[in-house]
């Protein structure tokens, strides 16, 4: 009932200032703190964007969402006790709650943008946000906060031993959600300075950013039911549950997510790595607790469960160096020159760019087949997640018209048939020979 007083009395106090100088006097100071605030907002920009190193530039994009709302409700705070002298400053008392909502809103949505990637319900979320800060707001300055808090801790029931109500329920959901919401900040944080960590393998920082958030996360749980009043042992009860549904609807789960850590520790799959699982052949594009993305050489991108890449064989065609082989099979004529082709094969394959000049270019006779003979051109490249099929295409056509230039055929499949016991008259000839040329035509 204070607060019911209060913003009766702040209502009173503007009604009766609209009638006298005081409310210009107001109106005046309030446009004269936002412009101080507004060029102090203009001059850190200026200052300080373009100086501050990468890592440094988040903080200040914080900093900079809330100083033009925090330092003009800072100055109309001063000059409303200053003003409290020799006139009523109910007006600065209300355009002061408006910046402080205008700064929560805006540090909630910049740690939204700076935690999670954009997204379309990132966006919701932030219109929610918005919308629940200014809903609050207008029912704090109408009077009917109070009263809706005192409705809410009337309504009692009981959780096992414990009697709660509502109002307390709401308190512990916005201090969890709080406290979660400061933990992933943190969190982010330390993920970004581990990524930028060269001295550790790539895998490892996943590792560690993983946990750290999974570890933020849990304490901030910890730390909001404490300070709601809850008792955690509570917590007992839902790890029951929880192991419950592990070990039947949650299985696979639990697998994937087990199974993401131990890719990830013995390092036998890395981002950027070239792989084949089952049917799908990739680049390695992001290593998470519970899958894998794949994107494959046409642009596509296939999740992967993590439990697949332990149960099924992957066939990684990177090495350690980071860099592909390429084999291109190629037949030519048992007339042709093998001196002269496997020269040829080689020259090409080393005048590509693409072509890695510190490993060997072998070019192989694998065996003489039907129509010729059957050859492979194998070279590497360091860079395989490009894709392979625009290269090949380019040294065949290279290949093909130094073929022509050299009198070197590739041969194609031919077939010769030969008719026994033919008659005098085609047109006696026996269903069988008439089967053999439908067949052939």
């Amino acid at each position: 009932m204070i607060m019911n007083a209060e913003i009766q009395l702040i209502w009173q106090e503007i009604v009766t200032d609209f009638s006298t100088p005081a409310a210009l006097w107001q109106l005046l100071i309030i446009i004269i703190c936002v412009g101080i605030a507004f060029a102090i907002n203009g001059m850190l920009r200026a200052y300080f964007l373009d100086r501050l190193p990468d890592n440094m530039k988040p903080m200040l994009g914080a900093i900079n969402r809330i100083l033009f709302p925090i330092s003009a409700f800072l100055m109309l705070t001063i000059a409303r006790f200053a003003g409290a002298e020799w006139m009523h400053v109910g007006i600065l008392k209300i355009a002061s709650r408006l910046l402080l909502a205008m700064a929560v809103i805006r540090l909630l949505v910049y740690g939204l943008r700076y935690i999670f990637s954009p997204s379309g319900w990132l966006k919701t979320l932030e219109h929610v946000i918005a919308w629940g800060v200014w809903i609050i707001l207008a029912l704090h300055l109408s009077g009917i906060l109070p009263e809706i808090a005192i409705a809410l801790e009337e309504v009692t029931f009981s959780i096992g031993k414990n009697k709660v109500n509502l109002l307390l329920i709401l308190q512990g959901m916005l201090t969890v959600v709080a406290t979660i919401f400061i933990a992933l900040w943190i969190s982010r944080l330390l993920e970004n300075k581990l990524m930028r960590a060269d001295q550790i393998n790539i895998n490892m920082r996943v590792v560690l950013t993983k946990l750290v958030r999974i570890l933020f996360i849990f304490l901030a749980v910890l730390i909001a039911l404490s300070a709601v009043g809850l008792d955690i042992t509570l917590l007992s009860v839902f790890g029951g549950a929880l192991g419950v549904g592990l070990g039947f609807g949650l299985q696979k789960i639990a697998s994937n997510y087990v199974s993401g850590f131990i890719i990830l520790m013995d390092r036998s799959v890395q981002i950027g790595d070239l792989i084949t699982v089952d049917i799908h052949y990739g680049v390695v594009k992001e290593l998470r607790s519970r899958y894998m993305t794949l994107r494959k050489l046409d642009g596509t991108e296939v999740i992967i469960p993590n439990e697949m890449m332990i149960t099924e064989v992957v066939i990684n065609h990177t090495s350690a160096e980071h860099r592909g082989r390429i084999q291109m099979p190629i037949q030519v004529a048992y007339a042709s020159d093998l001196d002269v082709v496997i020269d040829i094969l080689h020259r090409v394959a080393e005048e590509h760019p693409r072509t890695l000049k510190t490993s060997a270019i072998d070019v192989l006779v694998k065996g003489f087949g039907e129509s010729g003979i059957d050859m492979m051109l194998s070279f590497w490249v360091a860079d395989p997640e490009e894709g392979s099929a625009l290269l090949q295409s380019e040294l065949y056509q290279k290949i093909w018209k130094l073929f022509k230039q050299h009198d070197i055929g590739i041969p194609y499949p031919q077939r010769e048939i030969r008719v026994l016991n033919t008659t005098a008259n085609p047109s006696e000839e026996s269903a069988e020979i008439k089967a053999i040329k439908v067949k052939n035509e």
